[in-house]
């Protein structure tokens, strides 16, 4: 006698896959089930021509590295400390003012990581 019975490609049958949603189900929560399905998807919104993509909550401080003094630059530089910015200064004395920002960086101390971390914040 031969058995006719279908059995799916896993070899489980439509009541053990029931079973198995079944049990996830009673594991996670019907709420969480409803909660996925009905979550807010986020919205991307696009600016407006002439308006910028960010918003910003206050104006950073800006030093310029020209002009400021150690302890300026110190309080308003992010990673520099006193002795860099006594070296920026330094520099500054025996080299001449900076013509580009961009030349901050050969100052020793002031690498291209630390630069870019500052540039916002640096003015001539």
């Amino acid at each position: 006698m031969q058995h006719t019975e279908k059995k799916t490609s896993n070899g489980y049958g439509c009541r053990a896959r029931a079973m198995l949603a079944a049990c996830l189900l009673s594991l996670t929560g019907p709420a969480a089930a409803v909660a996925a399905q009905s979550a807010p998807q986020p919205v991307l919104s696009v600016p407006a021509a002439g308006q910028s993509a960010a918003t910003p909550v206050a104006e950073e401080a800006t030093v310029s590295i020209n002009q400021a003094d150690a302890e300026q630059l110190a309080s308003i530089l992010k990673g520099v400390g006193l002795k860099k910015a006594e070296g920026i200064v330094r520099y500054r004395e025996q080299n001449g003012p900076f013509t580009q920002i961009e030349q901050l960086q050969e100052v020793p101390g002031i690498g291209p990581a630390l630069f870019e971390k500052n540039r916002a914040r640096l003015k001539m």
